[in-house]
């Protein structure tokens, strides 16, 4: 799994540890969980080749049926201020990375005729202001899971998206809303279940996809965020 260092990956690496999984995190710190079932590896996952170069070493000695992309970053700018260099970096981080995930240890699941892709992306991939590059490399997401659904259900092979709304307690968020401040006070309130969520929310939506039970559902995107996909929220 990618950033699993804090908020929602570092949930994700204990629900996953929870349940028993031998879990390997890729992030641009370590994962600070201690559990003898756990590999921190430290690499900035939005360059290309230092990537490309950590996760062709890590299949080669360890490799993956079940992978969870969940490393992230918003670059939050109006249109005039967002550049291609936002774009490039952001389509390193979302969606090369994810690429070079998957192709470094497809072999292996095909061999194993299991495997379960889970990509997380964003609510902001339906739409919100200022996020330029974030949105766009995030709706890309669903392009590629779907894409990627149809060529390897086959192979017993499932590939779904968890799309979070506004999720408390993390960086990214709180780089956006301050813990705390009247704006976040505001922005819970167009929330239609009144509340922010939790990391742990999304980590049982992932948990869900990665089950070996869940062999029907593929090219699917859930939104764990609170019903603001049904409606809009400015934040």
């Amino acid at each position: 799994m990618t950033g699993g260092s804090s908020g929602i990956g570092l949930a994700t690496a204990q629900a996953f540890l929870d349940e028993g999984y031998e879990v390997i995190n890729l992030s641009r710190r370590d994962c600070p969980l201690n559990s003898p079932r756990l590999t921190s590896i430290t690499v900035d996952l939005s360059d290309a080749a230092a990537t490309f170069e950590a996760v062709m070493s890590v299949a080669s000695r360890t490799p993956a049926t079940t992978i969870v992309h969940c490393a992230g970053a918003i670059r939050e700018k109006p249109i005039e201020e967002a550049t291609l260099a936002d774009l490039a970096e952001l389509g390193n981080l979302h969606l090369g990375a994810a690429l070079s995930l998957v192709q470094a240890n497809l072999s292996a699941m095909k061999r194993a005729r299991f495997g379960r892709i889970v990509l997380i992306s964003s609510r902001a991939a339906l739409g919100l202001a200022r996020r330029t590059a974030y949105s766009a490399t995030k709706a890309g997401m669903l392009g590629l899971a779907r894409t990627w659904a149809l060529e390897l259900a086959a192979h017993g092979i499932t590939v779904n998206v968890v799309a979070p709304g506004p999720i408390a307690d993390t960086e990214m968020f709180e780089e956006i809303i301050p813990a705390g401040s009247a704006k976040m006070t505001a922005a819970a309130k167009q929330v239609p279940v009144g509340r922010f969520g939790t990391p742990q929310d999304v980590a049982r939506a992932v948990i869900f996809f990665a089950d070996p039970k869940a062999s029907f559902v593929t090219g699917q995107t859930l939104f764990v965020c609170g019903g603001t996909s049904v409606g809009s929220i400015v934040y």
